[in-house]
């Protein structure tokens, strides 16, 4: 689970406003200083007025995986939480906010950034606090010899990747780029794209995802289910 980053400064009563309305107000922590993914879940949901069974039935996942989220028995991938995100209306770093206020600078210790597995790897997020998600930085791990799949990833603003660890392939449009330690790539996150671990062993990078459009939710077409 999740751990509790350093204190955050304020921001305008305005852009808190701005995440009220969004739906992404920040979850609350457990006695241990870790993000309560169980609790944050069952708030928008009570908030939204939904049982678990009609909330089951929007996500499409199992009254029983829901139940055992809430109650803190099971820590949902990330493509479960995209399910859960998209029948609730809400990003999905929703579930991953801290107590604190959205901030205007975000200074996060090692070892305590929030994290999640997904379909083919883990995602550390590198921003979580900040009051305006344009700019999405995150860690990520991607499993050997695995990829997004095989439909195109297409969205809003840039992209830009940089290769800690393995050789990761990515495929923009008809071209393809090997990205070995040092080795970087940005582009215009509008063109078709795919990523790919060629090697046997996993790989690491830093990505950071700018969107253009708040609407837009990048992380949910690159760590969704594929």
């Amino acid at each position: 689970m999740p751990k509790k980053p350093s204190p955050k400064d304020a921001v305008t009563s305005l852009s808190e406003g701005r995440q009220r309305r969004a739906g992404s107000m920040p979850a609350v922590m457990d006695a241990t200083g870790q993000v309560n993914v169980g609790r944050r879940l069952h708030e928008l949901r009570a908030e939204r007025d939904l049982s678990i069974r009609a909330l089951a039935e929007k996500s499409g996942l199992a009254i029983n995986t829901l139940s055992l989220i809430e109650n803190n028995k099971t820590s949902p991938s990330v493509s479960t939480l995209q399910q859960v995100a998209a029948a609730l209306d809400v990003p999905i770093m929703a579930f991953f906010e801290t107590d604190t206020p959205p901030a205007r600078i975000v200074y996060t210790k090692a070892g305590s950034r929030p994290g999640a597995d997904f379909a083919h790897g883990t995602l550390t997020d590198l921003g979580v606090g900040m009051a305006d998600r344009v700019v999405q930085p995150f860690i990520i791990k991607l499993e050997p010899n695995r990829g997004s799949g095989a439909n195109p990833i297409v969205h809003t603003g840039h992209e830009f990747v940089y290769c800690l660890q393995g050789r990761i392939i990515y495929t923009i449009e008809d071209r393809t780029y090997l990205l070995e330690p040092g080795d970087s790539l940005l582009f215009e996150s509008h063109l078709p794209h795919r990523w790919e671990n060629v090697d046997a062993e996993p790989a690491q990078a830093i990505l950071i995802l700018c969107t253009s459009d708040e609407r837009d939710r990048p992380t949910e077409h690159h760590f969704g289910a594929t």
